[in-house]
Order: structure tokens, then C-alpha cells, then sequence
């Protein structure tokens, strides 16, 4: 499908775009550089139009209607000329409840649009949009959270004149959700709903983006399962500077090899790094609650395990090219063997994040086959583990 987005460079209009490419729609993108012969063209051929252009931080009162009145104006007089019919998209404002300039610039392109579909039968879809945020937004023009965002990633500091004042804020991708929805399923004209979060206070707001900012130093990621803070994380990390990507990690080393916490969660549990040099054997104890998943994902293992309280011996042989995750129950004392000849390099997540007031590991050897030679060893696990086994 043929379609015309004015504004197609701004905040809305440039996440409308490239998602309406990427399902294989032909985008007419209308800017301000435009010249009219290419804007009557695309309003000739087009067969679907999102209004997004429009003017909201003039230097004077009258651009505003000038903008948002003219251009409105303008885009149904060439649609006129050309015989389209072509349904649009309003991208209009909550402020067009408001008697300032801005709103009632708003409102009045509104009623331009309405009359429209009084006059000529138009499909007209207008969506009062709230407050937005998502990537590509404007610090210090879009909204205070693109604002916020792009301070906090610089390392520069807030200012909060009003830390108890509330905002009603929409994220990008329902609004461009909502708007590609009309397009695949036809809708009455008039006003239509936008989803939108809870309202938030400026001083939560501030705070959510300062856990984000530490979480590189404390390793926690924050709680995903509340859609506003996934959402805002996911914005906040599209404003990091482009050579602040990276950061390093604490890794504990000594000649056995080393360890590395990678990620906290408050729900979730936590993943490190666990490196063993060739022959080294790790672990050696047991949990009460504590459960794990170890998976090797490079060079050779034996991880053993026993029952507190039994004698038998179990082990799984493991290697970097299974991408064989290995449960840790609780009550198994368990340790893993570096058989290989090269390092070892195991992901490992557990449960709960470590509290060193409450570790919940207690040592216990697990006393595994060390009668057996290493190749007689390796060949007994390397068998059982081959029919999905363990001994």
C-alpha cells in the first residue's frame, strides 16, 4: 500500500515509518523540505495519510495556526484537487482540551478534519495524544522523559522544580501500534482511545532512570513484569552515548580460575561466569532453597552429584557444544570438574540473588570416582550421557 506521512521526520512520524516499511508498505515522506509538486504527487497516489505534521515550541503564537490550521487547511485542498479519497490519520493533542494557543490550534484542525467527513464521507481517525517517550524523541522538545532520559545517560543532573507533578505519558510503540491497526482494520471515523500508563510523578520518574543508571555498578536489572518500567528502560538505553555502550565487570580470580557476576534481579535470580582452569574441580557443597542451572558453553565437565545423607554418586559430562543445561536440586552436594585441556567456561543462574547475611551453601564434599583414571572417568559419563542418561 501507498502511504503519506507528513512530518515523517519527527518523533512519531520517523517510528511510523520505518515499522510501515518493514511490513513492506511504500512510504511518501513528507518533510519540510518537500517541495509542492512532490506533496500533490503524494497526495495524488497515496492510499492512506497520517497527518503527524504540525507545529507545538513556536517562537511566535500565530505559527501555531499557521502550522497546525494551515497545514490541515492545505493537505484537504490538495486531496480536493486531486479527487483522493484517501483516509487519514489526525495526530492531534490533549491539549486541544486547553484554551492555550497550542490547543486551540489543535482543536480547530479537529473541526477542519470532522467538517471533512461531513462534507465529503472521508474516513477520519483523530487521536488526542498524551504525553509520549521512546527512542528517537527530542531532549528538551518532545517531552520531559526524553529530557530526563538523555541527562541521566550523560551523567548530568536533574533539575525537579515540582518532584510531586504528574504526567500521563503513551509509549511509542502502542502508538504506532494503534495507528497501524486502523490501517489493516477500518474504524469509524471520530475520536478514537489511546492506551496509556498509569500517571507518574516526576520525582518516580526521576528515580526509576537513576536505578537504571547504578544498575551497571550493583548488577541489578530492575522488575520487567511492570510495563511502564520495561518500557522506560528500554528508552533510557536508547540514549546512552554511542561509546558508553560497554561497561566492565568485577571478576574474582585467583589460580583456580575466576568468577563473574553478571546480572542481579529482584524476582528473578542472578547469572554469573564461572571460569575453571583444566583440572580444577569447583563447588563442593549443597542448599537448602538455592536452586541452579548450569550450562557449559565451552570446553569439557563432569558435574557430580550426591544426596546429603546417601553414598551414590551421579554425574552428567557436559561440553561448550551440547548447550546442555544441567538443574541443580537443592539438597545435592555438587561440584564441577574441569576435564578438558583448555578452560572451562560455564553460565550459571541461581535462583535468588546472593545475600551474604544468607547464603544458603553449606560445604560437602561430594567424593565422586577419583579411584578411576581420567580417561576411564571420562568415558563412563561421556556413555551414559550419550543415551540421556545419568550414573
Amino acid at each position: 500500500m501507498k502511504i503519506l506521512i507528513t512530518g515523517a521526520n519527527g518523533f512519531v512520524g520517523k517510528n511510523l515509518r520505518v515499522t510501515l516499511e518493514a511490513a513492506g508498505h511504500e512510504v511518501f515522506a513528507q518533510t519540510r523540505e518537500t517541495d509542492e509538486e512532490t506533496f500533490v504527487i503524494y497526495c495524488r497516489d497515496a492510499h492512506f495519510i497520517y497527518h503527524l505534521a504540525g507545529v507545538n515550541r513556536p517562537k511566535h503564537e500565530e505559527e501555531f495556526f499557521e502550522g497546525n490550521v494551515g497545514l490541515t487547511t492545505h493537505l484537504l485542498d490538495v486531496l480536493t484537487r486531486v479527487k483522493s479519497q484517501a483516509p487519514i490519520v489526525y495526530a492531534s493533542s490533549v491539549q486541544a482540551e486547553l484554551d492555550n494557543p497550542y490547543g486551540q490550534s489543535k482543536r480547530e484542525a479537529e473541526q477542519l478534519l470532522l467538517d471533512e467527513v461531513t462534507r465529503t464521507g472521508r474516513q477520519v481517525m483523530i487521536y488526542r495524544l498524551p504525553n509520549l517517550f521512546g527512542k528517537w524523541s527530542r531532549p528538551n522538545y518532545n517531552s520531559v522523559v526524553s529530557t530526563f532520559c538523555d541527562r541521566v545517560a550523560k551523567g548530568e543532573p536533574i533539575e525537579i522544580h515540582d518532584p510531586d507533578r504528574i504526567v500521563t505519558l503513551a509509549y511509542i510503540d502502542d502508538i504506532v501500534d494503534a495507528f497501524v491497526n486502523v490501517l489493516e482494520h477500518p474504524v469509524e471515523s471520530g475520536y478514537q482511545l489511546i492506551k496509556t500508563h498509569e500517571t507518574v510523578t516526576l520525582e518516580r520518574l526521576a528515580n526509576l532512570l537513576y536505578m537504571f543508571r547504578d544498575s551497571r555498578k550493583n548488577l541489578s536489572v530492575p522488575a520487567l513484569d511492570d510495563r511502564f518500567t520495561k518500557q522506560l528502560y528500554s528508552t533510557y538505553l536508547s540514549y546512552l552515548p554511542v561509546d558508553a555502550f560497554g561497561y566492565d565487570l568485577l571478576k574474582h580470580e585467583d589460580s583456580r580460575g575466576s568468577f563473574t557476576e553478571f546480572i542481579r534481579t529482584p524476582d528473578r535470580g542472578q547469572v554469573s561466569v564461572n571460569v575453571a582452569k583444566p583440572g580444577i574441580t569447583k563447588g563442593n557443597h549443597w542448599h537448602h532453597t538455592k536452586n541452579e542451572k548450569f550450562l557449559v558453553v565451552s570446553g569439557e565437565a563432569n558435574i557430580h552429584f550426591r544426596k546429603v545423607g546417601e553414598d551414590v554418586v551421579h554425574s552428567y559430562y557436559v561440553t561448550g557444544e551440547m548447550m546442555r543445561v544441567i538443574d541443580v536440586p537443592i539438597g545435592y552436594t555438587h561440584s564441577i570438574e574441569n576435564v578438558g585441556t583448555r578452560d572451562l567456561v560455564t553460565v550459571m543462574w541461581v535462583n535468588e540473588s546472593f545475600d551474604p547475611n544468607h547464603p544458603d551453601t553449606y560445604f560437602m564434599e561430594v567424593q565422586d570416582e577419583t579411584a578411576q583414571s581420567d580417561d576411564h572417568r571420562r568415558n563412563e559419563t561421556r556413555n551414559h550421557s550419550s543415551v540421556g542418561r545419568h550414573s
